[in-house]
């Protein structure tokens, strides 16, 4: 792949107003992004000058350049097996959460589908996001048609490019050709970085809604980041707790364990909250029902600009995946 980090130098402003991978394993503030004392409050402490998108943290989503709302919190659904993935969503939509993270290579769409029908919560205030895999690339109205039929919703909220490959510019223009067909409502990309957006976007007619990439204290993207929000393009987050073989010790980490005591919250809420305060959209996966339910209680509380700084003051460069 592309050598995924460049020097750019990016004004990065104050504004006012989670996976390809979700799972990690188990782990009220209101109004607009705003700035009020010694609080980061609501602001997207990364967000980039210009068409950046602005999180609204009284409704708890964010708009797409394609004209949908979208939750900033939801579930991510790598590593659930069918049942586990099934009861996961059913969760979630109970306890409030809309948003929901798939993929054809996490071989649970159909569980997502079935628990979105079983669910009493209407099909418009539920957002959905699947992925098409490289080795689909070569057909990809087929691929399209496939995550359709398994999911059994209608349409399809977000499709996304699982990672680059070959044939990704043809694919993505069958997403895009999709789009004007009403199947898919908003279509993004997973684990692009700047060299390769500077390559693809040129190559596309609709801009990506979304950009989804592995981000954790350990590994801040704090270049990428605002680069791909100055395109007026959302970023979400994979791995928020540094993924497999990683997570006891991220949210062990004392610095974050400090600010979870401060709070009286968890670590995987503060780093969560860390995370929508940069702009950064959040799909932390789990199993347990009460770390799902805890993983959407992040507006009783807001990080100080301080913890935010301690927090930015963890990154190791360190990648936990290879895409």
């Amino acid at each position: 792949m592309i050598h995924r980090f460049c020097t750019f130098l990016l004004a990065v402003v104050m504004l006012t107003g989670v996976t390809a991978c979700g799972t990690d394993g188990d782990s009220s503030s209101t109004g607009s992004a705003s700035l009020s004392g010694d609080a980061a409050s609501d602001t997207p402490e990364t967000a980039a000058e210009g068409n950046a998108p602005v999180f609204d943290f009284e409704t708890h989503t964010v708009t797409l350049n394609s004209g949908y709302e979208m939750p900033v919190m939801g579930l991510g659904t790598y590593s659930l097996s069918d049942e586990e993935c099934y009861n996961s969503v059913m969760t979630l939509l109970e306890a409030g959460g809309r948003l929901i993270d798939t993929a054809y290579m996490y071989h649970n769409e159909a569980a997502v589908g079935r628990a979105v029908r079983d669910s009493d919560v209407p099909r418009e205030e539920i957002f959905v996001i699947t992925k098409i895999y490289p080795t689909q690339f070569d057909n990809p109205e087929a691929a399209i048609d496939e995550a359709l039929e398994k999911l059994d919703i209608g349409y399809i909220d977000m499709m996304l490019l699982h990672h680059p490959g070959a044939g990704d510019v043809e694919a993505y223009h069958a997403m895009e050709q999709a789009v004007s067909d009403g199947k898919i409502r908003s279509i993004g990309l997973s684990n692009w970085y700047v060299e390769e957006l500077e390559e693809f976007l040129p190559q596309v007619n609709i801009t990506p809604a979304l950009v989804q990439n592995e981000i954790h204290p350990y590994y801040q993207e704090n270049n990428v980041i605002p680069y791909i929000q100055s395109k007026g393009i959302v970023v979400q987050g994979w791995y928020p707790f540094g993924g497999r073989g990683h997570t006891e010790e991220l949210l062990g980490d004392p610095v974050i364990s400090s600010i979870a005591d401060a709070h009286d919250v968890t670590s995987a809420q503060v780093i969560l909250r860390w995370n929508l305060q940069k702009g950064i959209v959040v799909i932390p996966g789990s199993g347990n029902p009460d770390h799902i339910r805890e993983n959407l209680d992040l507006f009783g509380f807001e990080l100080t600009r301080d913890e935010m700084e301690q927090i930015k003051a963890l990154d190791r460069n360190e990648k936990h995946d290879w895409y």
